[in-house]
């Protein structure tokens, strides 16, 4: 067999870059692979993003309680099923997600993959860049206008409007950062974006210790207010919040294949879910107990009122704008995986990405384009990407994974997997299920109301 074809073979079954130090990687012999910490770092900073600030109103629907209980229930299960993955892609001896659904279900599993990856990355980074530009440059909702940080600080002007401003962090930001073709290389930018998540948490804890010993705090509920059917069905619907919250399959083959010890994967799992599981808590806590029932579903909204505190309006902006630089980081290290399947799904007999500079670059460039002018364009697609995005990423970190179990090609897989897969799949269905059917029917009475107006 000659080297062209054992690379165009080997990137069936890769993510993108082969493992470290494989013959016949070209041009990239001085990588020895990945540390531990970075790949903590940049598997930690694919979990925490915009779900983040969804977890506060979690607690208001679910109770304090619960509601924690209910964050360490996702983050085991998130540990299992990525566990799931590992464990068959080893015995597979396959190196990508995309890799293992192809040996359990053949050519069809890899494209169902690529396309919910596809479906559940853009949704999610056309809505990073649509926050990014409310918190820096405003936006106008149902005839009142918020002004942006920008604008807030320097007054109105050409240059501080949202097109404008996201052009320039696309140009500065997001297009410096998507050029790398290693993920290990964003372990530094990674490092600071969790650094800017622990900012947002500092600055919170401060503002409720301060509103504590003031007297501001009420005494928040510690189990949920079940009424009526429809109450009860609705606890339900924190189950696909918390699952986007802890989506990270697609880019755990990537981390592990570039990681200078293959065997600390699982390690790093845990340690990723531990960190991302201790800032979920402590947002969840600190934000309920800062707005209470007030809690919108995206808490950050809730940072443009008065605090009622001293330097209120600052610290308003201190969590505003660290939130905002936090997901300009966030966003290269979802993008990574989302070129990754879109070369997949366009060019499946390829060569390596790695290389092809002129289509790493057409790709990067093609989806950087389409997000932009999603973000500018479509600012009120965030209803209907909580359907796509929650259905896409419930099959990635739930379904898909418990299926492979279920499908058990090798003849593998333990009483316990099964048994723990059906319960995956029954939960993910059935909640998201619910999820879904709530969310449409908030929004049919919304459209209702406002027709009627």
């Amino acid at each position: 067999m000659s080297i062209g074809d054992e690379i165009q073979k080997d990137n069936e079954t890769a993510p993108l870059l082969p493992e470290s130090g494989r013959d016949g990687e070209i041009g990239h012999d001085e990588f020895n692979g990945a540390s531990f910490t970075g790949a903590v770092f940049n598997l930690a900073t694919t979990i925490i993003g915009a779900g983040i600030m969804a977890l506060p109103a979690t607690m208001k629907i679910l109770g304090l309680v619960p509601g924690i209980a209910m964050i360490v229930l996702m983050a085991i299960l998130t540990d299992s099923t990525i566990e799931f993955l590992l464990r068959f892609s080893r015995i597979g001896k396959t190196r990508s997600y995309g890799g293992l659904m192809e040996d359990s279900f053949g050519k069809t599993g890899r494209t169902v993959l690529q396309f919910s990856v596809l479906v559940s990355n853009i949704g999610v980074l056309i809505v990073y860049m649509i926050i990014i530009g409310d918190v820096l440059a405003g936006k106008d909702e149902f005839g009142i206008h918020h002004a942006g940080i920008l604008e807030g600080w320097f007054g109105e002007y050409w240059w501080n409007t949202r097109t404008f401003v996201l052009l320039i962090t696309t140009l500065l930001v997001f297009a410096p950062l998507t050029s790398f073709k290693r993920i290990d290389s964003l372990r530094f930018t990674s490092a600071i974006s969790l650094a800017l998540a622990v900012v947002f948490l500092v600055i919170t804890a401060g503002i409720v210790v301060t509103k504590f010993f003031s007297g501001g705090l009420m005494m928040p509920r510690l189990l949920p207010n079940v009424t009526d059917l429809s109450s009860f069905w609705r606890l339900f619907t924190v189950v696909p919040v918390l699952v986007n919250a802890y989506i990270c399959h697609y880019n755990v083959h990537n981390i592990h294949n570039e990681l200078e010890d293959a065997t600390q994967i699982k390690p790093v799992v845990r340690s990723a879910l531990t960190v991302c599981s201790s800032v979920y808590v402590m947002t969840s806590l600190f934000g309920y107990l800062l707005f209470g029932e007030s809690t919108l579903d995206d808490v950050l909204a809730n940072f443009d009122t008065d605090l009622k505190i001293p330097f209120g309006s600052v610290l308003n902006d201190a969590v505003r704008f660290s939130y905002a630089a936090h997901l300009m980081l966030v966003f290269p290290v979802v993008f990574y995986p989302l070129r990754v399947n879109i070369d997949g799904l366009l060019f499946p007999k390829a060569p390596s990405l790695t290389t092809s500079n002129l289509r790493f670059g057409s790709i990067t460039a093609g989806l950087i384009a389409v997000i932009f002018v999603g973000a500018n364009f479509i600012p009120s697609i965030w209803d209907a990407f909580q359907f796509t995005g929650a259905t896409a990423s419930v099959c990635i970190g739930f379904i898909f994974p418990a299926a492979v179990i279920l499908k058990d090609r090798h003849n593998r897989a333990t009483k316990r997997d099964k048994s723990l897969a059906i319960f995956v799949i029954v939960l993910a269905v059935f909640s998201n299920a619910i999820a879904i059917y709530s969310d449409a029917y908030a929004l049919f009475k919304k459209n209702k109301s406002t027709l009627a107006i």
